[in-house]
């Protein structure tokens, strides 16, 4: 990402900082949130942990108590000043240029940000650099193979402000041969988790009865085959050995 992409991505994160958790707390936002925090937690468990776009924290905020440590960082200080107010320790930081130390920890994650980076190489790159061997990276994509994908397609960008839209932001959608490819040569997947493969819609989550089902759906098939299929895909991997 150049300077430029970087600067306009910067500006996209602080726009949206401010709308963020305006439903982040219920329904269709909630439940992602936790489907991915369950992914997550028997990695953090006892382990020295790195998110990668951070946001305001919500994700670091629910493996805290498990974590032995937790950073986080941003390109957008009004996300970051989100995360600060919950008393997480942060870093207003690109995915491409990590400002840690080689092999700093167990488990480097990232939700919903990676398909918004066009220097993907650099990122995941970095992401292996700061992971210690025999540590995890939880990498999460878009999937062009998904429902959510034909969703997107069909509806158009959404807005995230008053003044901008999705259509604002640099967007990637990788297949599963395609996220493998872009992996370094120390980092070996080991398996496929996958969030939102029924939900048509966020906005289905707010019809009684209907919500529940789809909650129930989407719980069973994020640890199932059906994951491959999933709106989010997230690649388990694991960091074999350093770089020659």
């Amino acid at each position: 990402m150049n300077e430029k992409e970087q600067g306009s991505t910067k500006n996209y994160y602080d726009d949206f900082s401010d709308w963020y958790e305006r439903e982040r707390h219920e329904g269709y936002h909630a439940l992602i949130d936790d489907l991915e925090s369950r992914i997550l937690y028997p990695y953090a468990r006892g382990a020295d942990v790195l998110e990668l776009g951070c946001g305001t924290g919500l994700i670091m905020q629910s493996i805290s108590h498990s974590a032995r440590k937790v950073i986080g960082v941003d390109l957008s200080a009004g996300m970051i000043a989100g995360a600060k107010l919950r008393g997480h320790t942060t870093a207003v930081a690109s995915v491409e240029e990590l400002p840690f130390s080689d092999e700093s920890f167990d488990v480097v994650y990232s939700f919903k940000v990676l398909a918004h980076v066009s220097g993907i190489d650099s990122a995941l790159k970095e992401a292996a650099r700061v992971t210690r061997p025999g540590g995890h990276l939880l990498l999460e994509f878009y999937n062009p193979h998904s429902l959510r994908y034909l969703s997107k397609k069909l509806a158009g960008p959404g807005n995230i402000s008053d003044t901008r839209t999705e259509e604002d932001v640099y967007t990637r959608w990788d297949t599963a041969s395609q996220v493998e490819s872009l992996l370094p040569p120390e980092v070996e997947l080991v398996e496929w988790k996958g969030v939102r493969v029924f939900t048509p819609a966020a906005f289905v989550h707010k019809i009684p009865l209907v919500k529940n089902l789809l909650a129930t759906a989407e719980r069973f098939a994020s640890d199932s085959i059906l994951a491959r299929f999933a709106g989010f895909s997230i690649a388990i991997c694991q960091k074999t050995h350093n770089p020659a």
